[in-house]
């Protein structure tokens, strides 16, 4: 087993989701048409939604990459609900971490719709977003989001989604040994998107883990983000937003830039 990591930050209040300081604003909602796109993982999605409603979702193919799959994606949702580009008020995506081509692919589209349509910007973490997902969760249940982020370690960050969305650890990237080292299994609830070998780990820790139908960085889990806690995602500068990868890219490293 690796080094333990202190992640619990203790007594005192959480962090908010994106805000990065104690305290969370109330929800105000955000009920305008809303296009939401995550590809952090190879199974990717995209989703629409207004006044709280999805009004459709479909799952990018695991068979093809992000690049060949979102933009036919985007376009076959706003025709199958008889909507334009020139109809979206606002549009969601994943900030990271995850893939990192699919996190650019998503950023860059998301960017590209904003400027010419003057659709407002929003952007979640892809563990947010998992935690986000995990329905059905007693109230109290703290939430350990999991991504694998191969190379022998996993990103994770933690959440409570009620009475309010709080994140109570930021995401980081290190091996799974080390985030069950730094939690009390026993007090949290894990969900993510894992190999069968990382999923057996975590239960063999005694943890609770949820189905792998649950938690998932979904789009609709985004636009659920965003039509409760819009402020904690909003990009005022869209132009020079950037993805948070969390951890540098495979060829960043072989550039010797890390």
């Amino acid at each position: 087993m690796g080094r333990a990591i202190r992640i619990h930050r203790g007594p005192g209040r959480a962090a908010c989701v994106h805000c990065g300081v104690g305290g969370c604003f109330s929800p105000t909602g955000v009920s305008v048409l809303t296009l939401a796109l995550d590809s952090s993982t190879r199974e990717g999605s995209v989703a629409l939604g207004e006044d709280g409603v999805v009004s459709d979702e479909l799952t990018l193919s695991v068979r093809a990459t992000h690049s060949e799959t979102m933009l036919p994606a985007i376009d076959q949702l706003l025709r199958q609900t008889g909507r334009s580009a020139r109809d979206l008020e606002a549009v969601v995506v994943v900030a990271g971490p995850g893939s990192f081509t699919g996190v650019r692919i998503a950023a860059a589209l998301a960017r590209g719709i904003c400027f010419p349509t003057g659709a407002t910007l929003f952007a979640y973490s892809s563990l947010a977003a998992i935690a986000a997902d995990s329905d059905g969760l007693d109230a109290a249940d703290p939430i350990c989001a999991l991504l694998d982020a191969r190379r022998d370690q996993v990103y994770a960050a933690g959440y409570r989604t009620s009475p309010r969305f709080e994140e109570l650890f930021a995401p980081f990237a290190a091996s799974l040994d080390e985030v069950l080292a730094g939690l009390d299994p026993a007090a949290w609830t894990f969900a993510g998107v894992l190999s069968d070998s990382l999923r057996a780990r975590v239960v063999e820790s005694g943890a609770r883990l949820l189905p792998p139908d649950r938690g998932r960085p979904r789009a609709s889990a985004l636009l659920r983000l965003v039509w409760m806690y819009p402020e904690f995602g909003r990009i005022a500068d869209p132009a020079h937003w950037e993805p948070t990868y969390v951890r540098a890219s495979s060829a960043e490293r072989r550039l010797g830039n890390v």
